[in-house]
């Protein structure tokens, strides 16, 4: 556990991650009850905001049901304990958005970018470490690169201020030892901390979260019941129970977090997390978790299976923040069908 096991912090990611599952249609109510109940039972960090981050709400990534930062303000209302944290993608967030979701009592915000684009997170970090807020580096899609171009981007990260740089799983597509092989090279390269955000397409979200801590990851995400893009994130009621199986004690209270996913989180899910066809070719194409309710939209509109275009998506290697291009290559493929018939 390289002596680094106490120093575990869990951030709950249902509240953000999850506002794609829910078409980021979370009601203030729904994000105060989720937090109340999480804030009592000892959870370390809450993140809000919608599923792409601060200034998410558009017609490309999809609106939202209530401004963010009405949640935001609500889900710190709510905390006695844990603190509120935000995600922000540069070019989608804005300074702006930063600072007030900070003056608002959000503690804590991760830049998100391409594990090849850190270079754009700079101004970012070093704005939030300038207004106080814990700043960590959150490098999407890390299956997609080489471990060595990973660690020079965690690098730089690390050079603009960050406090953490996570290695992101963004597709759900890796394996347990590659997850070990990143993590190690990310720790033995770094004097920051290092953390893993995990998604479940291939239904090792547990396995890797626990290679990941086993190789001194100390910065873990979680979300209840899987709430989250595609089949969901690294189930943290489930997380909570295999870690103290293993001896490790977060402070969280494993019973409570079985009725907060029982009892307030369940209800929210608009049909099952488990593992279908549409989130297992995610983690397979090795796609943004959050395409796949783009790409069911625009299978429907087209007439074509949404698994070819995540197939094909994946083949052209798309990050996040490029979802025109999913109309783009359902068109093509619907042409392409006709010409064949």
């Amino acid at each position: 556990m390289n002596g680094r096991a106490d120093r575990i912090q869990l951030t709950e990611v249902c509240l953000r991650d999850g506002s794609h599952a829910v078409a980021h249609q979370f009601t203030e109510e729904q994000v105060r009850n989720v937090v109340r109940s999480l804030d009592e039972a000892g959870m370390h960090y809450i993140e809000v905001s919608h599923g792409d981050g601060l200034g998410g709400s558009t017609i490309q990534y999809g609106k939202s049901l209530v401004d963010e930062m009405t949640l935001i303000e609500a889900a710190v209302d709510e905390c006695k304990n844990s603190k509120i944290a935000v995600l922000l993608i540069p070019g989608i967030g804005t300074m702006n958005e930063l600072k007030q979701a900070k003056d608002l009592g959000a503690r804590l915000v991760r830049i998100a970018t391409h594990a090849t684009e850190a270079d754009v997170s700079a101004q970012h970090i070093s704005k939030a470490r300038e207004l106080g807020m814990e700043a960590l580096g959150f490098l999407m899609m890390a299956h997609s690169v080489p471990v060595e171009k990973l660690v020079e981007q965690a690098k730089l990260m690390e050079s603009y201020g960050a406090e953490a740089v996570y290695v992101t799983d963004s597709a759900g597509a890796l394996l347990p030892n590659e997850v070990r092989e990143r993590i190690r090279a990310l720790r033995q390269a770094l004097d920051i901390e290092v953390g893993f955000h995990g998604h479940n397409n291939l239904s090792v979200a547990v396995a890797n979260t626990i290679a990941a801590i086993e190789e001194g990851a100390t910065r873990i995400d979680g979300s209840v019941r899987c709430l989250g893009a595609g089949a969901g994130n690294t189930q943290t009621e489930v997380l909570v129970a295999v870690l103290e199986r293993m001896g490790i004690d977060v402070g969280i209270d494993l019973y409570k977090m079985m009725d907060v996913a029982e009892n307030i989180v369940g209800p929210i899910i608009p049909g099952s997390q488990e593992i279908k066809k549409g989130s297992l070719v995610l983690g397979y194409a090795g796609v943004y978790s959050s395409f796949l309710l783009h790409a069911e939209r625009a299978g429907k509109r087209f007439g074509i299976d949404p698994r070819d275009i995540l197939v094909e998506l994946g083949k052209m290697k798309v990050v996040g923040g490029q979802e025109d291009m999913i109309l783009d290559v359902a068109a093509e493929l619907a042409k392409n069908s006709k010409v064949r018939a």
